[in-house]
């Protein structure tokens, strides 16, 4: 799991500020479709992968609906409403744009290690291609800046928890925060940006934004390339559990009045199959290594959000989900009456298509005298790369 926590001390939460009308996109293009998911959400996936928590600003009128906090008129008024709801405990605060869809993990980490390291703020920017010219009113040219000492700006980016909370202290305004924290002279460091760390602005950007993501499709026809398929196995077993209170959570669903499965976390077994086959198919170990059972905090964790952030590794890693489908064997419950919805949070969760089939042991073994649930689950990612000629 790429670390929230660059010191161990470090308490990391993340500001999604998707509170913009849309107003050059035509309208709110933060909830525009993009493959599996809205933009939105690939912002908001790779932010929990991150962070410690997260605090997701939506325009007020979308904030019942997306349970998330309202946005102000202003971008600046969006952040101070997610400042709001950060708890002061909160040492480091990165600020997203919810219209950044491909940021990576890494990237997040990049600019968290800076400001753990000493820096106020850490913005991440990429080096300016064309010549820039500073003009006047009337479009005389008053100096031209010298090329290599300029930089484009991006997010996430990532502050010292008390030098963002006092630069927006002023209540002022401005389209970076980093340059707030300039401004009331907090010490300000550029880390390497990323080339598709684009923002979308424009339907044009949106169009690129698919492209780009077809490209890493496994369904996608793209001449010269060639797709790596790699396949995973999961598998995952529970004994049922004698707590009667204990739920019991299977893809992310409640089955009310059913014995729950004993587990660290809230040990939804299809879960946990669906996380160690796409973690294996990428080679990046199991779901012990990143979740493991003597963490404090998975103690009762929703597997289906630790099932996001394992997708978010995958697909950080220079992967695409292809599909995952499950057996589950089990006596009790039947799950055919929630299959649907199981595997529709299932496949919000990962970002593409989860199956799901239920089996019977036949009075066989402990699965068999109704002990416990196992999963068996198989996972296909790909990964594209040019023909070498």
């Amino acid at each position: 799991m790429s670390s929230p926590q660059p010191a161990s001390k470090e308490l990391v939460w993340t500001i999604v500020v998707a509170g913009g009308s849309g107003t050059r996109f035509g309208g709110p293009k933060q909830f525009e479709s993009l493959g599996a998911q809205r933009v939105l959400d690939w912002c908001v996936e790779t932010a929990r992968a991150t962070s410690d928590g997260v605090v997701v600003v939506v325009p007020a009128a979308d904030a019942i609906r997306e349970r998330a906090t309202a946005g102000g008129v202003t971008r600046s008024e969006s952040v101070r409403a997610g400042l709001a709801q950060i708890p002061s405990d909160a040492t480091i605060i990165c600020v997203h744009d919810g219209a950044r869809p491909f940021a990576s993990p890494q990237l997040f980490d990049r600019v968290i290690a800076a400001v753990a390291e000493g820096a106020d703020a850490a913005v991440p920017g990429t080096q300016v291609a064309d010549t820039i010219k500073q003009v006047d009113g009337n479009g005389a040219v008053i100096t031209t800046p010298q090329r290599a000492a300029l930089r484009a700006v991006q997010t996430p980016q990532a502050f010292r928890s008390q030098a963002l909370r006092r630069a927006h202290s002023s209540a002022a305004d401005a389209t970076d925060d980093a340059a707030l924290v300039e401004a009331a002279g907090g010490r300000v460091v550029v880390v390497a940006g990323e080339e598709y760390n684009r923002k979308i602005t424009d339907p044009d950007d949106l169009r690129w934004a698919r492209q780009h993501l077809a490209r890493q499709s496994p369904d996608s026809e793209v001449v010269g390339d060639v797709m790596a398929v790699r396949v995973g196995q999961g598998f995952d077993i529970h004994r049922f559990s004698d707590d009667a209170t204990r739920p019991l959570v299977l893809g992310g669903v409640v089955f009310e009045g059913c014995r729950g499965l004993h587990g660290h976390s809230d040990a939804d077994a299809i879960a946990h199959a669906v996380i160690d086959g796409l973690l294996g198919a990428a080679g990046l170990g199991d779901i012990g290594e990143h979740f493991p059972d003597t963490d404090p905090r998975w103690n009762g964790a929703d597997s289906v959000e630790l099932l996001r952030q394992a997708a978010a590794l995958v697909r950080a890693a220079g992967f695409t989900i292809g599909n995952v489908d499950c057996s589950v064997v089990c006596e009790t419950p039947k799950l055919a009456p929630r299959r649907a919805e199981m595997q529709q949070r299932l496949s919000e969760a990962a970002g593409a298509t989860v199956t799901v089939k239920g089996r019977r042991a036949e009075g066989l073994g402990a699965l068999g005298r109704a002990e416990g649930i196992a999963v068996w689950a198989t996972a296909v990612i790909a990964r594209t790369g040019m023909v070498q000629q």
